[in-house]
């Protein structure tokens, strides 16, 4: 995120880093990433860590409110930590406590996790080919690995299918709660016969959905990988679980030959419609997301004009590839 969080301060997060053994010399907010702060922190000794304050209001993924949200996370984290012997994974800290997130008032969480030089890149990055082919080896071997006993389930299905129908329904009436809020009423108001084709079709494809369960990543985009010479890591492991391999594929695969590596190197030869599958769903999932944050009290920020262009974005080409069968 662009702006830090105005209702959490640095004594606050300075407390929380204690739990983790970390006194820290500095402390500096990064404006990066979407959805997550995150501070870049540093000891007297030089050692530095990279930092993450979850806000549990917008983790539907982990859980539809901010409790079971909490508790979703430290499950999402525990399994990244277990998984921190595969040379791909940037695993969380663990607290005095054992656990790899702490909560902070009744909105965040806060993880922890060693600070690791390399390049970084950006959802919709073209990955070189190089790249490419380090991040699907990378996922092979991630899907190979035995599941940690805390690795949750992620079936097909949103997150959030009642907030979103919600928000569909609830488009003839006003949405007042911030500067957003109209229009985004509005967008949905217009393209609302496309959003419903949109999930007719993605209820479709959940509906015929099999097949082999692995540890999925859940977002392994360029955004979420570090790049040190000649390795990808994985960071933001806040989504991983047990769900069809296709759920991380279908951010990967540029062409058939990085595809038939993967098949290759598991023996699963990826299919299309759970391609298609998960495709449509990260773009539900998206608008879902920000409608929930526009019909919630928001002021006008740089995340927010982020925000609302994304949103605009996605529902314009949902309703056009629903228009065209797609």
């Amino acid at each position: 995120m662009k702006t830090r969080p105005d209702d959490l301060d640095d004594h606050r997060l300075r407390s929380g880093l204690r739990a983790f053994g970390i006194e820290a010399a500095d402390l500096d907010y990064a404006p990066v990433g979407h959805g997550d702060h995150h501070w870049t922190a540093a000891g007297a000794d030089g050692r530095r860590w990279f930092v993450t304050l979850a806000d549990l209001a917008h983790k539907s993924h982990c859980g539809p409110e901010p409790e079971s949200a909490f508790a979703g996370l430290r499950r999402a984290m525990a399994t990244a930590r277990a998984l921190r012997g595969l040379d791909l994974v940037v695993a969380p800290e663990a607290a005095a406590d054992g656990g790899t997130a702490l909560r902070l008032g009744e909105r965040y969480a806060l993880s922890v996790f060693p600070h690791v030089d390399g390049a970084t890149g950006h959802f919709g990055e073209e990955l070189a080919a190089a790249d490419r082919a380090r991040l699907v080896d990378a996922l092979a071997r991630l899907h190979r690995a035995e599941p940690p006993a805390t690795a949750p389930r992620r079936g097909p299905r949103l997150s959030a299918r009642a907030r979103l129908d919600a928000a569909l329904a609830d488009r003839t009436r006003p949405w007042t709660a911030g500067p957003y809020g109209e229009r985004a009423r509005t967008l949905v108001a217009d393209h609302a016969a496309g959003l419903r084709r949109a999930l007719d079709r993605f209820d479709r494809l959940a509906d015929g959905l099999d097949g082999p369960l692995v540890v999925t990543h859940g977002e392994p985009h360029p955004g979420n990988l570090l790049r040190p010479p000649g390795r990808v890591l994985l960071v933001d492991w806040d989504t991983v679980g047990l769900a069809v391999p296709e759920r991380d594929l279908w951010l990967v695969g540029a062409d058939a030959g990085d595809l038939a590596r993967y098949a290759e190197a598991t023996g699963h030869t990826p299919r299309p419609a759970a391609l298609a599958l998960h495709r449509l769903r990260w773009a539900l999932e998206d608008v879902d997301a920000y409608l929930h944050w526009f019909r919630s009290p928001h002021g006008d920020s740089e995340d927010a004009r982020e925000s609302w262009a994304a949103l605009a974005g996605t529902v314009r080409e949902l309703d056009a590839s629903a228009g065209d069968g797609g």
